[in-house]
């Protein structure tokens, strides 16, 4: 049976959301927190872009090391040449990639300005998949960007020549969200039945459509016999009105009527990790989660009505159509009124042990105590903000690694 996995693009869709963005170090802890979540995938970035290679190098050594597995981690590029020779120069243990390019006649036409057809189009594609094969790796995803504006005959064609050159799944790029739930299954079951490859949801919210949309086309891919894989950025995050929520598209296929008795999502999507990941989340972006986000929300467990408050006291189900600690919420949050140690770019020896005294983390001598400290310094210089507590476990954790991904080389 054919089944849906989450391929969560926060650190390459969502930290492109205009005027906001996240430090290196806190894009590895979301990879982390998504690994222990259970998501199928990372797109964790760009590997032909400079500031980023130390990063993707030093998350494929987490991975190597066990800390970043078993979730994927895929690099993003369009069809050049030049953006895939230096992806796999940078980052020589790149396993897993998504390639682009626009297919449809208004990006044909407004973008490339009539200096490319279709037949260059499908060229393009095929080169750049052929160059990629020959690098070795485990998959590599084609993605057609503005599917949801192309011509079908079209689309099949293109998608064909990518399942021929070796492609393991197709990207359904609904790029303007203006697709809606029932075209985007019809549209998504032809092509995965012409296809037979696996079938990729990625939906912009610019119609507030973009969880339907994922998993109305994910479930199309389904029953037209192949996997679905849905693109989900953490809160919403992303272009314009942002792209599916990650823990809105998990609700809806292991909650929604139509899901709930199929089984479709990814049995190691632990949802009990969701509350911990939208909060952190929440804080690196610097955008607070809305009151009324579903399931992290303030007010997602919220009853003030009478009849609603005698409802869900009596049993949650009245007025919940899910358990709050289904979510990891539920424990009480500690905030301190008195004295308060933190760490900072200007933080001593003193402060700094008893922060980590209070974490239950020993350091074997004065000198590792002074290394893990230069490192927590230099992270509130890279983050410009006070340091949690997993990014504090992570850096005494994984020193080297966090070194790594915390230095840019201009």
């Amino acid at each position: 049976m054919p089944k849906i996995h989450i391929l969560d693009v926060t650190n390459r869709d969502g930290v492109q959301t205009s005027r906001l963005g996240l430090a290196k170090l806190q894009k590895t802890l979301i990879n982390l927190m998504l690994n222990d979540m259970g998501i199928f995938q990372s797109e964790f970035g760009f590997p032909f872009t400079g500031h980023e290679v130390n990063y993707l190098n030093a998350n494929i050594k987490l991975a190597e090391k066990g800390a970043l597995s078993p979730i994927r981690l895929s690099g993003w590029c369009t069809v050049r040449m030049s953006e895939l020779e230096s992806a796999f120069q940078n980052v020589p243990g790149l396993k897993h990639i998504n390639i682009s390019i626009s297919t449809s006649d208004q990006m044909i036409k407004g973008k490339f300005q009539g200096r490319k057809t279709k037949e260059d189009i499908i060229q393009m594609m095929i080169d750049a998949l052929d160059y990629v094969k020959s690098k070795k790796v485990e998959s590599v995803g084609v993605n057609a960007e503005d599917a949801s504006r192309t011509d079908m005959d079209y689309l099949v064609r293109f998608c064909k020549e990518a399942a021929g050159h070796g492609a393991d799944r197709v990207r359904y790029c609904d790029t303007l969200g203006r697709d809606d739930p029932l075209t985007i299954y019809e549209r998504v079951k032809h092509l995965a039945q012409e296809v037979g490859l696996g079938m990729e949801l990625h939906c912009h919210n610019d119609l507030g459509m973009a969880v339907a949309c994922s998993v109305s086309g994910a479930r199309a891919a389904v029953d037209a016999g192949v996997d679905g894989y849905i693109n989900t950025c953490v809160n919403g995050m992303g272009e314009r009105a942002g792209n599916a929520d990650l823990v809105s598209v998990v609700l809806a296929l292991k909650k929604a009527s139509g899901f709930v008795e199929a089984n479709l999502l990814d049995a190691r999507v632990d949802l009990s990790q969701a509350w911990r990941l939208a909060k952190y989340a929440s804080y690196a972006f610097g955008v607070p989660i809305p009151i009324n986000q579903p399931a992290v929300g303030e007010n997602a467990f919220a009853h003030e009505s009478g009849i609603h408050v005698d409802g869900a006291l009596k049993d949650y189900r009245n007025y919940e159509l899910y358990h709050f600690e289904e979510l990891g919420r539920g424990e009480p949050e500690v905030i301190e009124t008195g004295r308060r140690i933190t760490i900072g770019e200007y933080s001593g020896i003193r402060g700094f042990r008893n922060i980590y005294d209070k974490l239950e983390i020993a350091f074997k001598d004065d000198a590792e105590a002074a290394r893990i400290l230069e490192l927590v310094r230099y992270a509130n210089v890279h983050t410009q903000k006070p340091l949690v507590v997993e990014e504090l476990r992570f850096i005494a954790r994984h020193p080297q690694e966090a070194k790594l991904l915390m230095s840019v080389t201009p």
